[in-house]
């Protein structure tokens, strides 16, 4: 079982070979409660979710 990441936690860190971004991504609990987005997190560096406000940001590693 994978481990689940709480969508009201911290800021959640997306690599490049992430992208592109969509929310809810399959490991957050939340995955289900509202439609897949897909988030312009390339443009922005940081960006925040306009459904359940879940914020990522783009690593630069």
């Amino acid at each position: 079982m994978k481990n689940k990441i709480n969508a009201n936690s911290a800021l959640i860190q997306i690599k490049q070979n992430q992208l592109p971004l969509h929310c809810p991504l399959p490991e957050i609990n939340l995955w289900n409660q509202h439609p897949k987005v897909y988030l312009p997190i390339d443009a922005f560096k940081k960006v925040k979710c306009p459904y359940c406000g879940t914020e990522y940001v783009l690593s630069e590693k």
